[in-house]
């Protein structure tokens, strides 16, 4: 037997005798892990906060839909088509598809063309010929070449799976933009009708304050008021015409982020938004679901879920460098005279396996498999932090909700109490029976729970937008942007 045939079959020896050898890919085989421990199995049940605000109902995908606000639907649809970090990730995404795409094509043949002619002669020197040089002549070469490796240990394998994982991390990634996206549309919008509430209310407070410096001056006139009295009238007014700018400044900014959010310059918010002062409330009870509803929904703990597999499909990566890689070639080529083009003597041909193996020196490979290790171990710790992280946040944002419930039905209470006053205060002044300062105090203070009750339904719309988004809803495939 001829020596390359020889060692093309004990090539092949060694390659099935170390293939037998491993059983299956290299690496550890990927298990999703549990999002909670036994000791941590009672969070998957119902919240502890929220109480009589919330049901354990099923949370729609169109959450922003409870507002029952056509406007804001709009506002929300517009956003999840046109906004710039949604597009963002929407390429990231992209790209990782193409990765994905790529690594599915390493276990793919490849094959390669060459060739081309040319017109020339060989220098005389090199076919002794110093007197004089070879006749110039046309030659053409054409070549092909296939090659094909061998996923004898699974290292390919492990590299399809990690760029898999990786493309799954991307879409999460949109699917946690979108929440945000819709989240910060709606508090965006809410913070523009709420302030026009606050407007509308401290506007109201200073007109009535103007009808009530108007009664003192009158009554200055009449000798039943001092200077004093119109002064402290005075001041009442210039502090409550002080909020307002303010005020506006912040509904201003709310439209300028609401343009942005929707992909418009600043300076294009809807102009029929500006003139909002309603904000929107869902009536009734949220619904929530549960502790297992929630992990089950939150896109960032299936993105920490799917790093979790790449990290660990990268061990098996890494893990392929220890052991030989085998590339089965075939390569021909045609080359000479173009007048002897497809002569036998023209061709020439090669077949055989390409191994590469950096052995014994092993140690830059199991570094790597180390840092393969320590890598999953972290994204072990991260998906743990993700899934705590998201019960705490739904569990504050349920309790934030449920005690500016409570806080709100005290101000009502001491609004509706403080009006009443008020309105007694004003007739006792005017039949003569109170003096001004009383009925100031009780002006200023009607006025002052008036803008608290204002503010306090500013922040009832926020914390409400704020429980979806730590639900962690709007991203799914029936939303109101298509899911890509």
């Amino acid at each position: 037997m001829n020596p390359p045939r020889v060692l093309a079959l004990a090539t092949a020896a060694a390659c099935v005798m170390l293939a037998g050898c491993v059983h299956g890919p290299v690496g550890p085989n990927y298990v999703a892990p549990a999002a909670l421990t036994a000791a941590q199995s009672a969070s998957a049940g119902p919240f502890l906060s929220g109480g009589a605000a919330t049901s354990d109902a099923t949370m729609p995908a169109h959450w922003w839909r409870l507002f029952e606000d056509p406007q804001l639907d709009g506002l929300i649809s517009r956003a999840l088509a046109h906004n710039t970090d949604l597009r963002q990730a929407l390429a990231t995404f992209e790209r990782a598809m193409a990765v994905e795409a790529e690594a599915r094509g390493s276990k793919q043949p490849s094959i390669s063309l060459s060739g081309g002619p040319s017109f020339g002669h060989v220098s005389g020197l090199s076919v002794l010929q110093a007197d004089h040089a070879p006749p110039s002549r046309l030659n053409y070469s054409m070549g092909m070449a296939v090659s094909y490796q061998l996923d004898l240990f699974g290292q390919l394998h492990r590299a399809i799976e990690a760029a898999e994982t990786d493309a799954g991390a991307a879409r999460a990634a949109v699917d946690l933009v979108r929440v945000g996206v819709a989240g910060g549309t709606a508090q965006a919008y809410g913070a523009v009708c709420a302030t026009g509430l606050q407007l509308s209310v401290a506007q109201a407070s200073m007109r009535l304050q103007e009808d009530a410096l108007g009664l003192t001056l009158r009554l200055q006139r009449a000798g039943r008021a001092g200077t004093m009295d119109a002064a402290r009238a005075r001041a009442q007014l210039e502090t409550l015409r002080a909020a307002i700018p303010p005020l506006e400044a912040r509904r201003q900014q709310a439209l300028y982020r609401l343009a942005t959010l929707t992909g418009a310059p600043p300076r294009d918010f809807p102009e029929v938004v500006s003139r909002c002062e309603q904000p929107p409330r869902v009536a009734g009870l949220l619904p929530v679901g549960d502790g297992a509803a929630l992990l089950a929904r939150r896109p960032d703990v299936r993105q920490a879920e799917r790093s979790l597999a790449s990290a660990t499909a990268r061990i098996g990566v890494a893990t392929g460098d220890l052991y030989p890689k085998v590339t089965l070639g075939l390569s021909s080529a045609s080359a000479g005279f173009v007048e002897r083009f497809g002569n036998r003597e023209t061709f020439s041909y090669s077949v055989g396996p390409l191994i590469s193996w950096s052995f014994p020196n092993t140690g830059v490979a199991r570094a790597r498999i180390t840092q393969a290790e320590a890598t999953a171990r972290g994204e072990v710790a991260r998906f743990e932090g993700t899934v705590l992280n998201a019960l705490r946040e739904a569990e504050a944002a349920l309790d934030t909700y449920a005690r500016e419930l409570d806080r709100h039905a005290a101000l009502a209470a001491a609004r509706d109490q403080s009006l009443t006053v008020a309105d007694q205060a004003r007739a006792l002044l005017i039949a003569g029976k109170v003096g001004q300062l009383d009925a100031l105090d009780a002006q200023r203070t009607l006025a002052s729970h008036e803008a608290a009750l204002a503010e306090s339904d500013a922040r009832l719309v926020e914390y409400q937008v704020s429980v979806f988004m730590a639900l962690g809803g709007g991203w799914e495939s029936d939303s109101a942007a298509p899911h890509q």
